[in-house]
């Protein structure tokens, strides 16, 4: 009796001990010395991910460049005068053709009128003196006329015919002097400010009044370095390069056109050359003279591996992203970047397609902490937007 006391009493005293333990340690069984610690379901922290994506992305060179004019032009007076009516506003946009400056046109219009008649009057006498010389040669042939007076009568025609052709190149000259009274656009542009209003005496031909320029389509001018001309020419000698413009701070492009000027030397002090490309501006928001980026889609680079932009950090060795594992638990990769296409960022090196990415939470967690994935929207390539390489 005495010995079966002592072994309730031990069992009881044992299984004091285990609720002990097991409300020390939270009731967890404890884990084998040297083996990695299980997560913790309740102590994970819950964190979105993406999966590394593969796409076929395009290349771009970049490079600095301004716009420029296709045509720019200064207005001037062809003829003097009064300036009687301004017709286009400052700054306005005008189509080719329309009226811009008149200048008085009323002395302009009497001088033609005077040609005119000059020329209906010689007319007149070109008629009677060719049915003069008809009639002379037709009684010369009977003798009733002298030869003298045939001839007379023959020069007197060609010098009224002469006349006449005088008369025409007035009524011309008075014409297009009635033209000039009209300054009209040569083409599509917007207008700079007047230097002359109405009611200013034109006194000289050539006097400025305003500069009109081409804003539709406009030129992007840069300058590639001799070490990328052999490139951009391979790509052209295939056809027609996209380029695009970035204006400011802007991620993406805002215009497009084509590569259309190659230069015919390199420069020997700056070892690059002048290239130029013509750019849709339909809206005529960018205009001459402004600073941005021109960008030469050159290829298309397959089987790229991408990530958010969001999911990438720094610290003083580099670039890193958060993996989560098998065993969901944090893993920091070092990654070697790439360009950039709208959200995502190509990875070069770091990575493999299909892995795992934290792209939230990342103050959360560091390197080996066990989370809890949830399923981020996954972000898509923008197909004509890069960036210069990392």
């Amino acid at each position: 009796m005495r010995i079966g006391k002592i072994r309730v009493v031990a069992a009881g005293l044992a299984i004091a001990v285990l609720v002990g333990v097991l409300s020390f340690t939270g009731g967890r069984p404890r884990q084998a010395a040297g083996s990695p610690p299980a997560p913790d379901p309740v102590a994970a922290v819950e964190v979105p991910v993406t999966q590394v994506v593969e796409h076929s992305v395009p290349v771009f060179l970049e490079y600095v460049g301004t716009t420029d004019a296709v045509r720019s032009v200064t207005l001037q007076a062809q003829v003097t005068g009064y300036l009687v009516k301004h017709a286009a506003p400052d700054g306005s946009d005008v189509s080719r053709g329309e009226l811009l400056y008149q200048i008085d046109p009323r002395s302009y219009q009497a001088v033609l009128d005077q040609a005119k008649a000059q020329a209906a009057k010689d007319a007149a006498a070109l008629e009677y003196a060719t049915a003069s010389h008809h009639r002379n040669a037709v009684m010369s042939e009977t003798g009733d006329v002298s030869i003298d007076t045939l001839q007379q009568s023959a020069s007197t025609e060609h010098q009224d015919r002469a006349a006449l052709a005088a008369d025409h190149a007035l009524i011309e000259t008075a014409q297009l002097n009635l033209d000039y009274t009209d300054i009209r656009a040569p083409f599509a542009g917007r207008l700079s400010l007047s230097l002359v209003h109405e009611g200013a005496l034109i006194s000289n031909a050539g006097t400025q009044l305003n500069t009109l320029v081409q804003l539709d389509p406009i030129y992007a001018t840069f300058n590639p370095p001799d070490t990328d001309l052999a490139g951009i020419q391979q790509v052209q000698a295939r056809g027609a390069i996209p380029a695009e413009v970035i204006v400011g701070q802007e991620a993406t492009p805002q215009y497009r056109g084509r590569l259309t000027f190659l230069d015919n030397s390199v420069g020997r002090s700056t070892g690059t050359i002048t290239a130029r490309a013509t750019i849709e501006n339909p809206n005529h928001t960018l205009l001459p003279g402004q600073f941005i980026r021109v960008r030469l889609h050159v290829a298309d680079a397959p089987n790229t591996l991408l990530v958010p932009q969001v999911a990438v950090g720094s610290n003083q060795l580099g670039k890193y992203v958060y993996v989560v594992g098998s065993d969901a638990r944090v893993e920091q990769r070092y990654v070697t970047l790439g360009p950039d296409y709208g959200p995502l960022v190509a990875v070069r090196k770091g990575v493999a397609r299909g892995e795992s990415v934290v792209v939230g939470n990342l103050l959360k967690i560091s390197a080996g902490v066990a989370v809890k994935p949830v399923s981020a929207k996954p972000s898509q390539p923008a197909a004509t937007t890069g960036s210069t390489q990392r």
